[in-house]
């Protein structure tokens, strides 16, 4: 609870307190330290603000200010202890003395909260999944990481609580990842923040740093990718950066988890340590005792005893202290004067840095101004004096105000790393440049890009072609077995067609899925999926789209519902929506049964070549209503290209595999949810009314409630080639794409037996299906109606429900149009 909570008379134990910065440390220097009691005396009439009794003097706090100090009070003490006790049946309650309350206190500060904030591309997300044992995928591109993410693990006696927040350059207003993480660090408070920072590049990725040194927090820098710099024959003087900078810094390499526990041993020293130093001596004394018999308990051989000369020591003497960026003699006066006018409010101080505010101000940012400054009662003073000092600005340096912060950030770093960077001038990025020479040739880089889609879908069907028919055959003995040693009647019948026939019958695409997100993930990690977004800008700019839309686009292979909320990192709003709007034509893994399906019944040898053609008319399709949304629906202005290309590296086979894995088990989860509901209700309408009245399973069928449904869709679907059976499956298909190949499998079995032959031989021998009408049925599945979750993300994304009704709709009406269209002057032409 919060110190605020507490009632007069009441007492608590200080946990930690929250906030940021200059906030902190004055509450600190007022004796509001860890493991001390606090008894409120006294809350003013309209009970703000509350004296308070600590150390043995009495302190007045703002009610806003106490609500920023956790603690835990007697009555929590006593609900968490041995607190009532029984005399001849009467409860009795027992007080809780300091000590225990302080035992208390002390286990619950015990949790650190830590957040990961980092430039794309820095390892950020890698170092989470090694830290907390999380399995967040890693791509090799801006964007990944569209939502926090959060984990847990304990280290060294402490429990740690990991957010991995989305990757940004900077914490500007500029995208949504920006006002995210701003957001998250302003109002969440975390603990400590990791600033993750690729060594190999560490002029660009240090630019977010100032800006959070700006922000006065807590912070340790991971160098992570250390080895790179390492293998570059560049040196670092690590301690002279750190003290430049006033944070540690820690070498990490988060692919192989090297540094890693130093990191976090720092983490726990900068939590325990870094707001005592500089405080009153006995105030720092109480505090490094804490901490140094902590040490002894937990880490008795660890560096921090080592002397103060070795490079990779932590001393918090040494690195801990709050700097300023010093931006020049006119930035800083401009900076000066909009901060002193902010700082009249002093309430503002518990949540932000007052200069902060100001640079903030002095780069226009527009959400700053209006959801922080604009509640201010002086918000008018302030704005009045920023737009003074931006024109003052202007006319003394000749140059805008954003603008000229930037620079000076930049000339900081700049500084800072000639002193302590030195550059043998070796060039590493050789390999680069001679693949990229390749890939993205303006010739060669598309065919290429064709030609991997090619190979992948090849080795999809033909590598995965063994264990499947290694799944089929455990099905198939599966279902003989229940045949031979159930006795006759409708449970037997459920078990077979709807479990074994509808589950069974998707389940053994398993290895083909698989396949697809190896060949998905390791383009990913590898880098080579931001060159295929770089070498299609062009195109996607015809489009009316931006380049970065070809990631969303392409990551939509796997799910469109992860690659619809990966839309994040387009910065044109314009962009942003047409390429949430045409995702759902992109043929998502779910499909890719189907395909297998109808092209392993009616296309046998032409596999690899049916699923790129199906592929590929899925992209041409969405390339033309991009063009025309973007002509016609959707107005706004374009944006320029601008995205990292970050250098090859060979991806770790554990990422690559986790990765896979991971999808086949919410695979396999889908298997034994939806999928297997929705089979055994297609098999109850398939089943019932009067089962037995009837000679053969089709004349049952076709007699049933499904069979009722079939056929009163039949005339819709009928120009198209398709008969009942088949419009019940794109029904079912509604609700996970998945579906199709299980309803087909429990409308197509045998009468009950599974041995005869698979499911493609069982649609090709029991249908009037024709090539031609298989063909116009992918192309059908492919467009129509996308399932329920990917119609909840776009609604999520664009915040109403008009976008994915207007996705269902058209894309219905796009599908009906193409099979008809296909099927038609197919069956003219044969």
């Amino acid at each position: 609870m919060k110190l605020s909570d507490l009632k007069t008379g009441e007492k608590g134990v200080i946990i930690k307190v929250l906030g940021h910065g200059g906030f902190r440390r004055r509450i600190i220097e007022m004796g509001f330290i860890k493991g001390k009691t606090v008894e409120v005396l006294l809350n003013a009439p309209l009970k703000d603000p509350i004296k308070y009794k600590i150390m043995g003097y009495e302190i007045s706090l703002r009610r806003q200010e106490a609500s920023m100090i956790e603690v835990v009070s007697e009555e929590e003490a006593r609900n968490l202890s041995t607190g009532t006790t029984y005399h001849g049946g009467i409860s009795e309650t027992i007080p809780v003395n300091d000590n225990e309350m302080r035992a208390i206190a002390q286990g619950k500060r015990r949790t650190i909260n830590v957040a990961l904030v980092g430039n794309p591309n820095c390892g950020k997300t890698s170092l989470f999944n090694i830290a907390s044992g999380s399995h967040e995928h890693v791509g090799n591109y801006s964007g990944v990481t569209v939502d926090a993410k959060e984990g847990y693990f304990e280290f060294q006696g402490y429990h740690f609580r990991l957010i991995d927040l989305p990757g940004t350059y900077s914490l500007s207003a500029y995208s949504p990842e920006e006002l995210y993480v701003r957001k998250h660090i302003i109002e969440e408070t975390p603990d400590v923040i990791i600033n993750v920072v690729d060594a190999g590049n560490l002029e660009r990725n240090l630019y977010l740093t100032t800006q959070l040194i700006d922000m006065n927090v807590r912070m340790v820098v991971a160098l992570n990718m250390y080895d790179a710099l390492q293998h570059s024959g560049n040196t670092l003087n690590i301690k002279k950066l750190s003290q430049l900078l006033g944070v540690p810094m820690v070498p990490t390499i988060s692919r192989t988890g090297e540094g890693v526990d130093d990191l976090f041993h720092v983490i726990i020293g900068l939590y325990e340590g870094a707001d005592f130093m500089g405080q009153k001596e006995e105030i720092q004394n109480e505090a490094l005792r804490e901490f140094r018999e902590w040490h002894d308990a937990y880490v008795p051989d660890h560096k921090f005893e080592s002397h103060e000369d070795d490079e990779n020591s932590f001393t918090p003497r040494n690195f801990i202290r709050h700097i300023h960026i010093n931006h020049g003699p006119e930035l800083e006066r401009s900076i000066d004067a909009v901060k002193k006018e902010i700082g009249k409010t002093e309430t503002i101080r518990h949540k932000y840095s007052t200069r902060f505010l100001a640079i903030k101000l002095l780069e226009n940012d527009k959400d700053i101004e209006k959801n922080v400054i604009a509640s201010l009662p002086n918000a008018s003073e302030i704005l009045r004096i920023k737009e003074q000092e931006v024109k003052r600005l202007r006319e003394t340096i000749n140059e805008d105000s954003e603008q000229a912060i930037t620079d000076a950030k930049y000339g900081f770093i700049t500084g800072a790393l000639k002193e302590t960077y030195t550059d043998n001038y070796q060039n590493t990025e050789m390999f680069t440049r001679i693949v990229d020479s390749i890939v993205t040739h303006k010739v060669w880089g598309y065919p290429i890009f064709f030609i991997f889609l090619y190979l992948m879908f090849e080795c999809t069907f033909i590598f995965g072609e063994y264990p499947k028919e290694g799944i089929e055959w455990l099905v198939e003995q599966l279902g003989n077995a229940v045949n031979t040693y159930m006795p006759d009647g409708s449970f037997k019948d459920l078990l077979i067609d709807a479990v074994i026939g509808g589950v069974g019958g998707v389940i053994v695409f398993l290895p083909n899925i698989l396949l697809l997100y190896l060949f998905i993930s390791f383009m990913e990690d590898s880098g080579y999926m931001a060159r295929a977004a770089f070498i299609m800008d062009k195109i996607m700019h015809k489009m009316g789209l931006h380049g970065k839309s070809f990631i969303p686009l392409i990551m939509g292979f796997g799910c469109n519902v992860p690659a619809i909320m990966s839309s994040r990192i387009i910065e044109s709003r314009k962009s942003r929506l047409v390429t949430i709007l045409i995702n759902p034509l992109i043929s998502c893994s779910a499909r890719l049964p189907i395909y297998l399906v109808l092209a392993g019944a009616f296309f046998p040898g032409k596999e690899s070549l049916m699923l790129l053609l199906i592929y590929s008319v899925g992209i041409l399709l969405a390339v033309l209503m991009a063009r025309i949304f973007s002509k016609f629906l959707v107005k706004g202005d374009d944006t320029p290209f601008v995205m990292e290309l970050p250098p090859y590296r060979m991806p770790t086979s554990k990422s690559v595999l986790r990765h896979t894995w991971e999808k086949g088990a919410q695979y396999l989860k889908k298997m034994g949810g939806i999928i297997m509901i929705a089979s055994i209700i297609i098999w109850f309408l398939g089943y019932y009314p009067n089962h037995s009245s009837y000679q053969t399973t089709a004349e049952q069928q076709e007699n049933s409630y499904i069979g009722q449904i079939g056929k009163s869709i039949e005339p819709i679907i009928k120009p198209l080639g398709f008969d009942w059976k088949m419009g019940v499956g794109l029904l079912s298909g509604v609700g996970a794409k998945e579906l199709v190949v299980s309803t087909l499998g429990v409308l197509y079995t045998n009468d009950g037996n599974l041995d005869d032959d698979a499911l493609p031989e069982r649609i090709a021998q029991q249908s009037d299906i024709t090539p031609l009408i298989a063909f116009a049925y992918m192309l059908f599945t492919l467009l129509y109606f996308p399932c329920i979750a990917t119609l909840a993300a776009i609604r999520q994304e664009t915040g109403s429900w008009k976008w994915p009704l207007f996705a269902a709709c058209y894309t219905t009406v796009l599908a009906w149009i193409v099979a008809f269209l296909v099927y038609q002057i197919g069956s003219f032409i044969i």
